[in-house]
């Protein structure tokens, strides 16, 4: 009988605690201001108040973002975030809005911009690159690889963060590297940046994301919905804009 009552226990309290904590997989590096590896940020400021209006528990794994996004797709985490869109990656998890994904649902947007060791003739117009005298390198399983294979142009996707890049590039094993703009600011402002030049014109600007789960979309409809509308809500409140601009008066968007 206690035996019994253990495991009825133990199915009631799973019935109550179901939908009640949602499990996020983020990049684990630092990408402010959006995001650091422990947890701080924009991106955990407005789902603190995604939580808070719905009522839910948010638990966040901090892993490398292809091992991210296999998890996704293995539907053993229930979402990830920040990710921009790829068509592919709608095998890993749904986006707001489907095929067409729905920009007033996006966390943020940022660029991707192109830097150049300090001297290089390197050259981005905004729809093409010259004096390209070798690969263009950005970081593992970054989208901005599709826009550079479009061009087909020699690519070096070999790098997992955004400082290991820049040491590619002043190196000389790369042409040109492309790169997150928050990622970029942080890295022209460290000691790194006296020998790195940024171009002006951005490769290309794009809404990021959290993606669902297949499994969570396909059993649980409404909370998706709901988390999704509640993060439009979130970045247009009154709230979140407060910290967004703290954040950069503070410095921490460089």
């Amino acid at each position: 009988m206690r035996r019994y009552c253990a495991c009825m226990l133990l199915v009631l309290s799973s019935w109550a605690t179901a939908g009640d904590t949602v499990t996020l997989c983020y990049e684990s590096q630092d990408v402010r201001p959006w995001r650091t590896e422990k947890g701080d940020g924009l991106n955990f400021a407005l789902l603190k108040i995604v939580g808070q209006r719905l009522d839910i528990q948010f638990d966040f794994q901090s892993i490398p973002w292809k091992r991210c996004l296999a998890q996704l797709k293995a539907n053993t985490v229930d979402g990830a975030f920040a990710v921009s869109y790829k068509q592919d990656r709608r095998e890993l998890g749904e986006y707001p809005g489907g095929a067409q994904p729905d920009a007033s649902k996006r966390m943020h947007t940022d660029t991707y911009v192109l830097l150049r060791r300090k001297g290089s003739k390197v050259g981005w117009d905004g729809k093409h690159f010259s004096n390209l005298d070798g690969a263009i390198g950005f970081q593992l399983g970054y989208s901005v690889g599709e826009v550079l294979r479009a061009q087909n142009l020699e690519v070096d996707e070999g790098s997992q963060r955004a400082d290991e890049l820049a040491r590619k590039l002043i190196a000389g094993r790369l042409a040109a590297a492309a790169m997150g703009g928050s990622d970029a600011a942080n890295l022209m402002q460290g000691p790194l940046g006296a020998q790195l030049e940024q171009l002006p014109i951005p490769i290309i600007e794009k809404p990021y994301f959290l993606i669902l789960s297949h499994a969570l979309v396909a059993t649980r409809p409404q909370l998706a919905a709901r988390i999704w509308s509640a993060i439009e809500d979130a970045r247009n409140s009154a709230a979140y804009k407060k910290q967004a601009a703290e954040g950069v008066h503070q410095g921490v968007h460089h």
